[in-house]
């Protein structure tokens, strides 16, 4: 019989994260590459992100960069994690992924979020306020009826009508609800607020009516998975990303990734030290036997059937060891 972990699906969602010293460009053509590495130790899905206007993350627009992805790998499902939908017109958002299935299909997945931008001023030039993002299940299910062909419109989306793409909604606040109620697939983090990530769980599995997208609940957790040699590495990793958060938490702006090195010769004021030390505690992170017990851990107490990790770092070649230790703590497969 397989352990727990290994009767779990492993899954990465790369945001292409800047750093310090290399340009955004650089960023996108990392994550590409990282997705064919990736597949070739056995994960099952690769996501990309949208952000706006910020300094320290390359990509905004996830359906172009996903495309990129999917032309560059052979057998990973490719998708999003996710497209913001109150950013953007629902037939749009329906006709590209229709494109996407359309060009490589069976292997696109559909993750939808409802964050309508970082700061006043994205989502000014968004032409989006924050109360854009209160009807999400209406736009959730006009989107869904693009490609089931039930627009009050009377207009066709096409090429998606009559595609399968599945959705899967990115959970923040009510987004369990929303989810359980349209029967579709939830991803919800942060593994680190394990009590808070745990309620929507159970609201979501106790509120989940089935669809023609899902007969039974999915839960997918996301958050930060590092795995080195050491303890004392594996926290290395965390701590380009602690410190970009203390300082978007500070100064409003989001900065490319700098070296832990750096990070450690810093100098912090009391509340720039309290973010960055809050944002290094609660990730899964140690040597291999350590994270396996952790992981086995979380996954018993959510019941998930999927784990997507989104750990981003300075050091690009630690970052692909530690996928390599946790595709071995997985026991993953290449396809």
């Amino acid at each position: 019989m397989k352990s727990v972990i290994a009767a779990t699906r492993f899954s990465v969602l790369d945001r292409s994260r800047t750093r310090e010293g290399h340009d955004g460009p650089e960023a996108l053509r990392a994550t590409v590459r990282l997705a064919q590495e990736l597949e070739a130790l056995g994960y099952h899905r690769f996501w990309v992100s949208e952000h706006h206007g910020v300094p320290g993350v390359a990509g905004s627009a996830p359906t172009v960069l996903a495309s990129a992805v999917a032309a560059a790998t052979r057998t990973i499902r490719v998708g999003t994690g996710g497209v913001m939908l109150p950013n953007h017109r629902s037939l749009v958002v329906a006709e590209q992924f229709g494109v996407l299935e359309s060009l490589f299909p069976g292997r696109i997945d559909m993750g939808l979020g409802r964050s309508v931008g970082f700061t006043d001023g994205v989502r000014k030039a968004l032409g989006r306020d924050k109360h854009d993002a209160e009807d999400f299940a209406g736009q959730l299910a006009e989107l869904l009826g693009w490609f089931r062909g039930t627009s009050a419109t009377g207009v066709r989306a096409r090429p998606a009508e009559g595609l399968t793409v599945p959705p899967y909604v990115l959970a923040v606040g009510e987004g369990a609800t929303i989810a359980a109620e349209a029967g579709l697939p939830l991803v919800i983090g942060d593994i680190r607020g394990r009590e808070k990530m745990l309620r929507g769980i159970e609201t979501y599995r106790g509120s989940f009516r089935p669809s023609p997208w899902l007969a039974e609940p999915y839960v997918m957790i996301a958050g930060t998975v590092a795995v080195a040699g050491s303890e004392e590495e594996a926290r290395r990793l965390l701590i380009p990303e602690a410190w970009s958060m203390a300082y978007s938490r500070t100064h409003g702006t989001f900065p490319p990734l700098p070296p832990a090195e750096r990070v450690a010769s810093l100098t912090m004021t009391d509340k720039e030290r309290g973010f960055y030390e809050s944002g290094l505690r609660g990730h899964v992170y140690g040597t291999r036997e350590q994270v396996a017990d952790q992981l086995e851990r979380v996954i018993k107490e959510s019941g998930a059937q999927e784990v997507l990790v989104t750990t981003s770092t300075y050091d690009r070649t630690g970052l692909l060891d530690s996928f390599r230790h946790l595709a071995e703590v997985a026991e993953l497969r290449p396809a």
